[in-house]
């Protein structure tokens, strides 16, 4: 919508609210400005204004302000009663729970958008006590790049496309995405949705995105069947993750003691006084890399591929 059309219709929607009275065509004609001057012209703008305005959902009502005579003139006004919302009110316990989800988001990606709604409600005379001190200080971590173009991208119904690289994989490929949700599991954030590659549903870790996550066609253009819970999906979908895998290593001799000693063997190299070799088993190369990088030049990796790739990514992030 322009710019001119959207000041036209406020002003509309002012005039017609203010007034007690039914106004007429011509009434408004000369009141709310941008309106042509030629006849036809206003008489066709005037009539896509009013169904723009109930599209909308405002309330346009139509009548006379006379009484009988069968001459009368149509006129329009807007209820006040039938436009306002109603007053919001809360128990202290629902103010007190809107107040403490605000305070989870206060430090991530969504605290923008949690410290508007807030204001909004005390704008209304709603008091959310998000002052009041509690136990337990809750947050929720979105530090995920990924995560606020995807969750733009599910509110407005934006197909997207991004590199992902998955489990036990050293390379990315790229994925076509309908959003349908994104949702926190186990302390980690996966999008759920339907892969145009695939034709099936998908859900997709957020940490394993490579880059930027780009628009991949016009907002409004994903559809969410009915009955879809996005939340089940993630749960039910399973984290291949969490299943154990088994990791071989090289120990230099005498060090890495923490390492040591939850390795499920410990072997020195065959010919090679300085190093051994351990095998260990972990769950999420995200957690496991950045642990392994912790012991330096004393731990080398040498199974699988893909934490081998994240542990030296992570040393060079240091060395960076």
């Amino acid at each position: 919508m322009s710019r001119r059309k959207t000041e036209r219709l406020l002003n509309l929607v002012v005039c017609l609210l203010a007034t007690r009275r039914y106004l007429t065509a011509e009434q408004i004609r000369r009141a709310v400005p941008g309106y042509p001057d030629s006849d036809e012209a206003f008489k066709r703008m005037f009539e896509r204004d009013k169904e723009e305005l109930r599209e909308l959902g405002v309330p346009l009502e139509v009548g006379s302000d006379q009484q009988g005579g069968g001459g009368e003139e149509i006129g329009y006004r807007i209820p006040p009663q039938a436009y306002e919302l109603p007053d919001i009110h809360l128990t202290p316990d629902e103010a007190a729970v809107l107040g403490l989800a605000a305070r989870v988001w206060q430090r991530a990606s969504m605290a923008e958008a949690a410290s508007g709604a807030l204001l909004k409600l005390r704008a209304a005379g709603v008091e959310t006590d998000v002052a009041t001190a509690v136990g337990v200080e809750p947050r929720v971590n979105t530090g995920d790049p990924a995560f606020p173009a995807l969750w733009e991208a599910v509110r407005d119904g934006r197909p997207v496309a991004f590199d992902y690289q998955g489990i036990g994989r050293t390379s990315v490929a790229r994925r076509h995405l309908e959003p349908w949700g994104v949702v926190s599991r186990r302390g980690r954030w996966y999008v759920v949705g339907f892969d145009r590659d695939r034709e099936e549903e998908r859900v997709f870790r957020l940490s394993r995105i490579v880059g930027e996550v780009a628009p991949d066609g016009p907002d409004g253009s994903v559809t969410v069947p009915d009955g879809v819970d996005v939340r089940k999906i993630a749960f039910d979908w399973g984290d291949p993750v969490t299943e154990p895998r088994p990791a071989t290593v090289r120990l230099r001799a005498g060090a890495a003691q923490g390492v040591r000693r939850w390795a499920k063997d410990v072997r020195p190299m065959a010919g090679d006084g300085e190093w051994d070799e351990a095998v260990l088993t972990f769950r999420d190369v995200d957690r496991f890399a950045p642990y392994l990088a912790r012991f330096g030049d004393d731990v080398v990796v040498l199974d699988p591929p893909d934490l081998r790739e994240a542990v030296i990514q992570q040393l060079k992030s240091v060395l960076g």
